[in-house]
């Protein structure tokens, strides 16, 4: 079958009409070249099929001033005149942002079903040629006489798939996130980066919520090393330290031998087929990452297993303080964890304790916290400290400001049997969430006060032996993450001094963003505690402060904190938490100045 088809070509140019002419009149007769203004042309109304404008729009709107928008609105006005009902006005463009917004205004308000499409074969073409590729569009409009409602469909896969789009704006929205990424990849392609600081979110159409976040990080390039590759990481393990910090992802990309890795974060709220089907819907992305030095035929995709994790919600909630939470298991190796996260801040966990498969009364099995396991690193300094001050007492009293899941009072119980703890939390809702899915056991020995903490020291006429600040901060304006600013203020601290027995110790864990605040929160301990050492943990923010306000040597310190280590290793040897058990140095304690 052969279908006839007439071309007509205008230009606003007569010399560029005559030159066109001249080029095909023996090979093209059939072909028309017209000298008009395509904001004013001569043609009968319905005349054309279709209308293919490359780069006609992007020429006429350098800008959006008065002038040049009446211009704009001439031209358009101009193409749905001469179009067919049925008819289609094809533009070819890059899509600058005065475009883009009087594209999505005007056509869909003019009863034209409006239709963006990426055209990765013409960047493509343009990278081979050495070009830097701008993402280019091809934008159709097909003319109806009447439509019910605004129709909004876009593909920005590289495939025929496409997406409904329920709003202008977030039309707008997707094209500028694709610019800017295309932007970020192009530069990418020609330079390394001297921090991690690239990252961005991968979205699936129609959903607010991310389903990816992808850090690029690059290390001082090495030969033998490979140049690129991407790292998927399992669902659970993105908050651990090799993944979730800048340090920890360039240690990962040399543990990798790769001078550039893409580390793949994955959602909560999402559902991930397989790794295979992971890795299908991040090539297109991950290839344009790389640097342009290598083919990017295939992609060199690593992870840590041959699955996607497995990450199973069990609860979520909105608390008064701390928003919208989540309680969730996942499965990290052979081992299975229930964690708390604030929403607000989905990087860092709130809570974790460790699964354990245990038989009930009526014989059949069950999921149960394990006690005697510690999830938190700092938790293990803060009970050695806590063991420390308590050693030579047939008893012993421990208040906890912030309780969290409760994981560290139920460890606590566990391990100091003859301890006495109460914690205080200004949160119900931590109460419930500690006693419903972390196992918290009250009773004669473990007490919750729902207070506020300042103002439950403020009040309090009982001695301790022992005071653990483990509270976060709600404010991100400042550097100090734990415990919040006001905790350390004098009259609080003040307090503390009043609450402690002669002998008591105090520990606060101290969390700084900004290392610039560690001088000034030294300064405030020191003046009410004539001895403050320190204990910071390689892998976290963590700095565990333990504060003494008796005559006693550093020396004697650090010797009791050894021994009090050896002894929770013995504890987790017993228990067989043989992943707990670490290196105890007697001298790791500073003086803090």
């Amino acid at each position: 079958m052969i279908f006839m088809m007439n071309i007509t070509s205008i230009d606003i140019s007569n010399v560029a009409i005559r030159q066109m002419n001249n080029l095909n009149e023996k090979r093209r007769p059939e072909m028309k070249f017209l000298q008009m203004d395509a904001t004013n042309m001569s043609f009968p109304d319905n005349s054309f099929t279709a209308i293919i404008d490359k780069g006609t729009l992007d020429a006429l709107m350098p800008d959006n001033l008065e002038d040049t928008l009446q211009t704009i609105n001439k031209y358009f006005s101009e193409m749905i005149r001469v179009l067919k009902t049925g008819g289609r006005y094809i533009c070819i463009s890059l899509l600058q942002e005065q475009i883009l917004n009087i594209l999505v205004n005007y056509f869909p308000s003019h009863n034209c079903m409006f239709r963006i499409v990426r055209c990765f074969e013409a960047e493509k073409n343009a990278a081979d040629a050495g070009e830097s590729p701008m993402p280019v569009f091809v934008i159709i409009c097909t003319k109806f006489l009447s439509l019910p409602s605004k129709i909004l469909e876009l593909s920005l896969a590289g495939n025929d798939k496409m997406q409904r789009i329920a709003q202008e704006e977030d039309l707008i929205k997707q094209i500028s996130s694709a610019q800017q990424a295309a932007f970020v990849c192009s530069g990418l392609k020609n330079s390394n980066i001297s921090d991690d600081n690239i990252s961005f979110d991968m979205f699936l159409p129609n959903d607010d919520k991310p389903r990816y976040t992808v850090f690029v990080t690059d290390i001082p390039p090495n030969r033998k090393n490979m140049q690129y590759a991407a790292f998927i990481v399992p669902q659970g393990r993105e908050t651990e330290w090799m993944f979730s910090t800048i340090d920890g992802r360039k240690e990962l990309a040399s543990m990798s031998k790769c001078n550039r890795l893409a580390v793949v974060i994955m959602h909560r709220n999402q559902v991930y087929e397989s790794l295979d089907a992971v890795k299908v819907e991040l090539e297109d992305c991950v290839r344009n990452l790389a640097p342009a030095t290598i083919g990017t035929d295939k992609i060199l995709f690593l992870s840590l297993g041959a699955d996607v994790g497995e990450r199973i919600l069990r609860f979520e909630g909105t608390s008064k303080f701390s928003g919208n939470y989540v309680v969730e298991d996942v499965t990290i190796d052979d081992d299975k964890f229930r964690r708390l996260f604030y929403l607000s801040s989905q990087s860092v966990i709130q809570s974790e304790a460790k699964l354990k498969r245990s038989k009930s009364r009526s014989g059949n099995e069950k999921e149960t916290i394990d006690v005697t396991y510690l999830n938190c690193e700092h938790h293990i300094y803060i009970s050695r400290a806590v063991a420390m001050s308590i050693k030579d007492k047939s008893a012993g009293k421990c208040l906890i400001i912030g309780l969290g899941g409760g994981g560290l009072c139920s460890f606590l119980r566990k391990y100091l049997q003859q301890l006495d703890i109460t914690a205080v939390d200004i949160d119900a809702d931590m109460l419930k969430i500690a006693v419903d899915w972390f196992d918290l056991s009250l009773g004669d020995k473990m007490h919750v006060e729902i207070k506020d903490g300042i103002q439950y020291l403020a009040e309090n006429g009982t001695k301790y032996d022992n005071i653990v600040f483990d509270v976060d901060s709600k404010d991100q304006t400042i550097g100090m993450s734990c415990p919040p600013k006001e905790f350390l203020e004098d009259k609080v601290i003040s307090d503390v001094v009043r609450s402690l027995t002669s002998n008591g110790l105090f520990i606060v864990n101290i969390v700084l963003r900004d290392n610039k605040l560690r001088p000034g929160v030294v300064k405030s301990l020191q003046k009410h505690f004539k001895l403050v050492v320190s204990y910071k943990l390689e892998h976290d923010l963590n700095e565990i402060f333990l504060c003494f306000n008796y005559d006693v040597a550093i020396e004697k310190i650090r010797e009791q904190f050894s021994a009090s280590g050896k002894e929770i290793n013995q504890f987790f040897k017993k228990h067989k938490n043989t992943k707990l058990i670490n290196n105890i140095i007697g001298d790791s304690l500073i003086l803090s100045h």
